[in-house]
């Protein structure tokens, strides 16, 4: 058990071992499991100070485990919270859940460097045990900032209901490839062909003009004057001054807008 756990075939969390995901063995995943491995357990993969804790600051007194909220589980180390859901047309908190889903892994306003030269990082939330700073050397910083990069051919998105990979009902709602669709072989079936000859001529993957005509509902192929005419690219201009030059004619600001400050605890869209 030792072996497999130095290998990070297994990894070792609150007392607990669980079986490491299955990936490649190319040599990103022989380099990303050890850092993954050590920092779910809160360990320093490489360095001088190998195999022990990261370093903890606590300046509040420990807190008693609140009462588990409805649709909330955290279980061996792993929590899920399944309490937030949004309306079919409800765009406006559509576009919160997708802020918070696609933020940054930490705040650049919470890490400091100190005068010994070590990163501190402040927590937006206190642990239960008091915990408010991680205390780092740049090395052992790097390491967990690497192990936040996803393995070669892992998935994270998961489909449940029917939209799971074996649910009966999927066919119906996915869009399928063209080897999905078969020849008609009915009297009935003929009378549709034109329409599955049409479906097949339809490519399997959705463009990123469609993907952001139905997601942001900004279209990007026909003109917003008349509605008609269909864009099309005729440069793809690089350079600052004639971006400038051109944006400025148009009456637009030239200039980027400034950058957002991360959000205050308690601002923060729960997910």
């Amino acid at each position: 058990m030792k072996l497999l756990t130095r290998r990070g075939v297994l990894v070792e969390d609150m007392g607990k071992t669980y079986l490491a995901e299955p990936d490649a063995d190319g040599e990103e995943a022989r380099t990303l499991r050890p850092l993954q491995a050590a920092a779910v357990a809160y360990r320093i993969a490489f360095g001088p100070r190998a195999g022990h804790k990261v370093l903890t600051l606590r300046g509040v007194m420990p807190r008693e485990d609140r009462a588990r909220q409805p649709l909330c589980a955290d279980i061996d180390g792993f929590s899920l919270h399944a309490a937030v859901r949004v309306e079919a047309h409800d765009r406006k908190r559509l576009e919160q859940l997708c802020r918070y889903i696609s933020r940054p892994a930490l705040s650049d306003e919470r890490v400091q460097v100190n005068a010994a030269g070590q990163v501190v990082l402040k927590l937006k939330t206190p642990w239960r045990d008091g915990t408010t700073h991680l205390v780092m050397s740049p090395l052992e910083f790097m390491q967990r900032l690497a192990a936040l990069v996803p393995r070669p051919r892992l998935h994270f998105i998961r489909f449940h209901g029917v939209l799971a990979p074996n649910a009966k009902l999927r066919a119906l709602v996915a869009p399928q490839g063209p080897l999905a669709h078969q020849e008609p072989t009915t009297e009935a079936a003929t009378a549709a062909e034109c329409e599955v000859e049409t479906a097949q001529a339809r490519p399997h993957r959705i463009g990123w003009a469609r993907l952001l005509k139905r997601v942001f509902d900004f279209d990007m192929l026909h003109c917003p004057n008349c509605g008609s005419a269909e864009l099309k690219i005729i440069a793809a201009i690089l350079e600052r001054p004639v971006i400038e030059k051109i944006l400025t004619h148009l009456g637009l600001d030239p200039q980027p807008p400034p950058k957002g400050r991360a959000r205050e605890v308690g601002h923060d869209v729960g997910a």
